[in-house]
């Protein structure tokens, strides 16, 4: 009788994937370790192929470590963890690119306010547009983020909510309050306005 060949971590090389991720899901902290061991490299292939970017690959294999360590208790043996896998690595790269993204539309939409703090007020034309970019730059902070990530840079209210880390009510609520101050400034005579 041949003896089972024993990985380092001491989990049974020989068993395949269903078989460790079983007693994986189970507790099974051998079986795990042995599982992170056998498909790291293609985590991080994965990854690298969907982000492009070496480093972001390992920040991303790492992050998929964490959440397989988390979620690997809910895997179902119905289930191929190979597949199981892969919809892990995809969501977790998708995750850091709507992230991503979240913080690049949040440079742009600051970028956009700093140009309306330097135009300092209405351009020499008197142009209405202008003018009224002036007045949300005079808004609360968080209501002149709100119309300039909405209304500037064209996010949803939900997208708008994920930048600025409130409920999408929130970023409605912001928005309406912003309009009625808008409203009351437009309204005035230009050489009210300060």
């Amino acid at each position: 009788m041949q003896a089972d060949v024993v990985s380092h971590t001491g989990a049974i090389a020989g068993d395949g994937d269903q078989a460790l991720a079983a007693r994986a899901s189970n507790g099974d902290r051998e079986a795990f370790a042995c599982l992170l061991e056998r498909h790291y490299a293609t985590i991080h292939r994965i990854a690298w192929r969907w982000c492009g970017d070496a480093a972001d690959a390992d920040d991303i294999a790492q992050d998929v470590s964490i959440k397989l360590a988390r979620a690997i208790s809910g895997w179902r043996a119905e289930a191929s963890f190979p597949s199981w896998l892969y919809r892990i690595v995809l969501n977790t790269v998708r995750d850091r690119q709507r992230a991503r993204a979240s913080e690049r539309r949040r440079v742009e939409a600051y970028a956009v306010q700093a140009m309306v703090d330097a135009q300092g007020g209405e351009g020499a034309d008197g142009d209405p547009a202008t003018r009224l970019w002036s007045a949300v730059g005079s808004l609360p902070e968080r209501q002149r983020d709100a119309v300039l990530l909405v209304h500037g840079e064209g996010l949803s209210h939900d997208e708008a909510a994920g930048v600025m880390g409130v409920s999408e009510g929130t970023v409605s609520f912001h928005i309406h309050e912003a309009k009625k101050k808008l409203r009351a400034i437009m309204q005035k005579p230009e050489d009210e306005v300060s």
